[in-house]
């Protein structure tokens, strides 16, 4: 009588669920099917939700075939926490950008310079949504060019881009969902990037060049690295020709970012008076506030990237919470060893050169790793900052390449040495043979792709502006800033009437 009770109650909770199961809707949408689920069936859907896996495998026979007449979930209905997480992910990582990165670098600046930072993110934001709804998002994760270097054109404008999930990239989260989510990776790219040419390039061209960086770099590097059929997406794609891994961004938002920013830097050259006047940031307050709104985005940025609520996500979190606060305390050691005194920017710098190294590795290794990971992200760009900045005489104004071109390159580096098929079962579909032994060298020849791409390609793009349409404004504006200059505003009024 027990037994027949709890199995009543089994059946009724499952046909209650049926409506958040893409089983369910799809029998509820089918016309007259030969045949229905089971209660099993129904129940193992339930159970691949939890585990984030695939709810048709739950209706295949011992063949691996779905019966004749079964109705079948090939349109699905994303899973409530999954979906959540993921929307509240998306938030994280625009707010990573706005008002984060805004007010990071705008504390990082002189006073007179301090709101043009804050209208190239907004800029490049609008700019870059709009490329991103146009064909941005396609050229990334469609495939119907059946390339693996750039995606397709079956969803310009987002046409067909909807609330029901796309199962190449999740079995259980909305389309339209993951489409944000991607598209704030697509924001921050480029804002990251222009941080090395602060206070002395024309707001116009900062624009025009991460428009042409976002469609001929970006667009192409993150179809390679985590397009279906990416020429670099190891865990997913077993036809891939580099079997590299990056879990939330290593090759296609730091390392690319970094590269591309010392290039541009180097061509747009010094600013006026750099190493002659003084040029101490105007704000460190802003800037310690911006280095906090990064590390809270950033968990949107890496455990977001598991693409679903799981234990992966779990593991991101943190991992990411341990690379960040050990590199902090890293930098601000290694300050105290050479300066006799860590600083309040060295615990900022180190907090993000952590986050930026952990970011490839956060889904594929453990608590160890993290902490290895934290403490090389804090003496690597630490040393590439402050020595190597110093022997090539660039001037990188807020340290993009020391800090993201060097991190996130350490970082794919520890992912290929440490990841674990423990850690993120995912590995051992394509890669078992490779995780533990050669991976590293995958990795070697991601970066390697990574570079030459961000290299040559910036550098074209940065000479064509230039030429078409000039890179700095005129000297008496730079002089002046570039506040007044460009947007007729002061961050700061300090006339006593006003």
């Amino acid at each position: 009588m027990h037994s027949a009770t709890l199995w009543t109650r089994v059946l009724i909770i499952t046909l209650s669920l049926t409506w958040f199961s893409p089983i369910g809707l799809a029998a509820t949408t089918a016309a007259a099917p030969a045949l229905t689920p089971s209660v099993e069936q129904r129940l193992a859907s339930l159970e691949a939700y939890f585990n984030n896996a695939d709810p048709s495998a739950t209706l295949k026979d011992n063949h691996g075939l779905v019966p004749a007449g079964l109705t079948t979930p090939t349109i699905g209905l994303a899973g409530p926490g999954h979906n959540t997480w993921m929307m509240v992910s998306a938030a994280l990582v625009l707010f990573m950008t706005l008002p984060g990165l805004g007010l990071f670098y705008g504390g990082l600046v002189r006073t007179k310079n301090a709101l043009s930072i804050m209208a190239w993110c907004f800029g490049i934001t609008s700019v870059i949504t709009v490329l991103w709804w146009a064909v941005g998002y396609s050229l990334v994760f469609g495939k119907n060019f059946h390339s693996a270097f750039l995606g397709g054109s079956e969803f310009f404008f987002l046409r067909g881009v909807g609330s029901t999930p796309n199962p190449d990239y999740s079995y259980w989260v909305s389309h339209n969902v993951f489409a944000v989510y991607q598209l704030a990776f697509a924001i921050i790219t480029p804002a990251v990037l222009i941080g090395s040419v602060v206070e002395r390039m024309k707001f116009s061209a900062v624009l025009m060049i991460s428009a042409l960086w976002f469609l001929f770099i970006y667009c192409p590097l993150a179809h390679m690295v985590w397009g279906i059929n990416g020429y670099m997406n190891g865990v997913w794609n077993p036809a891939a020709s580099i079997k590299a891994i990056d879990f939330a961004g290593g090759m296609v938002v730091e390392m690319a970012s970094g590269i591309s920013a010392l290039v541009l830097c180097l061509i747009v050259g010094r600013r006026l008076g750099y190493g002659k006047t003084p040029m101490p940031p105007h704000s460190l307050v802003l800037s310690v506030i911006g280095t906090g709104m990064l590390w809270i985005g950033w968990y949107g940025f890496n455990a977001g990237s598991a693409v679903a609520a799981d234990g992966i996500a779990a593991n991101a979190f943190l991992t990411t919470t341990l690379a960040a606060a050990v590199a902090a305390g890293t930098w601000a050691t290694c300050e105290y060893w050479v300066r006799g005194k860590a600083s309040v920017l060295g615990f900022c710098s180190g907090a993000v050169a952590g986050l930026v190294t952990i970011t490839p590795a956060c889904g594929f290794i453990d608590a160890t790793g993290a902490m290895i990971a934290g403490v090389l992200g804090g003496v690597v760009p630490f040393f590439a900052c402050t020595k190597i900045k110093r022997w090539m005489g660039y001037d990188d104004a807020l340290d993009v390449f020391g800090v993201h071109g060097v991190g996130g390159t350490v970082g794919l580096l520890i992912t290929g040495i440490l990841a674990s098929a423990t850690v993120n079962p995912n590995l051992s579909t394509n890669l078992a043979k490779l995780v533990g032994k050669s991976l590293w060298l995958e990795q070697i020849k991601g970066i390697a792709v990574t570079l030459l791409l961000a290299t040559i390609g910036t550098a074209l793009i940065a000479l064509l502006v230039k030429q078409i349409h000039g890179l700095r404004p005129t000297e008496e504006a730079e002089t002046e800033g570039l506040d007044l200059e460009e947007h007729g505003e002061e961050a700061y009024i300090f006339d006593a009437k006003s």
